[in-house]
């Protein structure tokens, strides 16, 4: 019978098939040879003792034992062509799964994304990092795929009571994303292989009779009696249906303020904000790993810190191994940093968000502004941070120690971040509160992580799309809106989820509950 073991080895062992083999026939003490096939179910690193270890669960599978090797695949999918239509606003992963889920349960899909698609994108973020122009329709944060299609690709949740996380890994896996995600701790796809994933997602809709339009902006909500009947596009075109999943992501502030005019029931919501900060990717695996080389068999080494400063959290956020900062305004007129890796997580650098939680009473200055009081203040601090920094993509950046101590920096060496750097005293950029609860962490995080306060690294402002600053309210069982009949609110942007995989499990659930409706 196949035996299950759960172990430590060396990152030599974990990393050779042949001494992982030669391991495990010592430890179930039978010959190598006699070990006919092992399964690696979950990987992890434990470095919290100087000589670091691989956590392994593994099945191992002697001669003689059935072993079949499992392939993942697509569930079979009929042609909706001619079904009932859900419109689904917003082409991220809320809006490409639950498009997925809508077709399993036979409906059809209209899928409708303001920006261009994959390959379309590309040109505007070009011309974001080279030109300094925002494309306020095509940029790190929409298109197709969302934010995520361009900003890393983590895959990691603590969302696990949300649902199915195993069955959103399983099908980016059968879309194409290697099997490792199912076995990593902290699964990651990479900023250049999710393009591939998420067009053959496009492609797979359109095939089973879903619709897919791009470069068509929601202007308008046409609601009837409190109930849904559709959407109107810039163009001044009608799409006419009674189901509407909103998936349009965390920086729709045109669909916030769209639903406000509309009185359409919004609220202001907390989210967090801060800088992004870039230290050196040696650094951070000599503190983490506790070496002065982390050799060939260990990943880049990512970092997670959370503090406690003046009653507030202050945490690393979207932390990027060997990854770069990049350019995510959504405007003229703004400046805002996000930060990315590769697949192989092999650029020089390492850098994390660093925010503050934020409360309502911090939003009291916007007062007059409502359930967009939030967006307000946010717009605020990347309005400010486009001035001080020049009046173009580049951004406020400064010194670690420097920002700590009040000083402007003399230098800013070059950095991860394409269009620029300007110097700035940091605290010019934030109110006083959020600027002194960033200088007080940023001593207690050194504490923590010897060596992580340093001058070498340095600060770019501002890290303010963590999250929706808006919530639309929905019913807890049926998800639909408390007061629109047939408008479901869904994944990031309407305050549900925080990710690529909870915003995939809410676009799924959002599928369901319609069908249910239905039936």
């Amino acid at each position: 019978m196949p035996r299950e073991l759960l172990l430590q080895v060396t990152p030599e062992i974990a990393a050779n098939e042949s001494l992982l083999k030669d391991y495990l026939s010592k430890q179930i003490k039978v010959s190598p040879q006699e070990i006919q096939h092992i399964v690696i179910l979950k990987r992890s690193i434990d470095a919290r003792q100087k000589a670091i270890k691989i956590n392994l669960k593994v099945i191992i599978y002697l001669k003689g034992e059935a072993f079949q090797e499992t392939k993942i695949e697509l569930p079979l999918y009929k042609d909706v062509s001619s079904a009932q239509e859900v419109i689904v606003v917003g082409a991220g992963p809320a809006g490409l799964f639950a498009a997925l889920q809508l077709i399993e349960l036979g409906l059809k899909p209209i899928v409708i994304e303001r920006g261009k698609d994959v390959r379309g994108r590309r040109r505007d973020l070009k011309a974001i990092n080279r030109e300094h122009i925002v494309n306020e329709d095509s940029n790190y944060c929409f298109g197709e795929g969302g934010a995520g299609t361009y900003s890393d690709g983590k895959l990691y949740t603590r969302s696990k009571k949300r649902g199915d996380v195993t069955r959103i890994l399983e099908l980016l896996v059968a879309f194409g994303a290697s099997e490792d995600i199912l076995v990593e701790a902290h699964p990651h796809i990479g900023t250049n292989k999710l393009p591939k994933i998420i067009e053959d997602i496009r492609n797979k809709i359109i095939e089973f009779g879903g619709q897919v339009l791009f470069d068509t902006r929601v202007t308008d909500i046409l609601v009837k009696n409190n109930e849904v009947e559709g959407i109107v596009t810039q163009n001044g075109d009608k799409i006419l249906a009674n189901k509407l999943i909103l998936a349009t992501g965390h920086s729709a502030r045109d669909i916030f303020e769209l639903l406000d005019k509309k009185k359409i029931l919004i609220e202001a919501k907390p989210f967090a904000l801060g800088v992004r900060a870039e230290h050196s990717q040696e650094l951070i695996d000599s503190i983490q790993y506790s070496c002065d080389y982390r050799g060939e068999h260990l990943p880049p080494a990512p970092y997670s810190i959370v503090k406690q400063v003046n009653g507030r959290g202050m945490y690393s956020f979207c932390m990027c191994p060997g990854g770069v900062i990049a350019p995510c305004a959504t405007s003229p007129g703004e400046v805002v940093t996000n930060g990315w890796s590769p697949s192989k997580r092999d650029q020089a650098t390492a850098n994390s968000g660093i925010v503050i939680e934020l409360k309502l009473e911090d939003f009291k200055p916007f007062a007059k502004f409502g359930a967009l009081a939030g967006v307000e203040f946010q717009k605020s601090i990347e309005q400010k941070a486009w001035h001080l920094a020049g009046r173009t993509q580049k951004v406020p950046a400064q010194r670690m120690i420097d920002f700590t101590q009040n000083k402007v920096s003399a230098d800013i060496p070059k950095t991860s971040y394409v269009p620029g750097t300007t110097s700035v005293e940091m605290g010019q950029v934030f109110p006083g509160f959020l600027s002194q609860i960033l200088r007080e962490g940023f001593k207690e995080f050194g504490k923590s992580m010897r060596g992580y306060l340093t001058n070498e690294a340095i600060l770019h402002a501002p890290e303010s799309r963590t999250s929706s600053p808006v919530r639309i309210p929905r019913d807890a069982y049926t998800l639909e809106h408390l007061q629109i009949k047939g408008l479901y609110p869904c994944g990031e942007g309407a305050g549900y989820a925080g990710g690529i995989i909870s915003a995939a499990i809410d676009g799924e659930k959002c599928a369901l509950m319609i069908a249910e409706s239905l039936k």
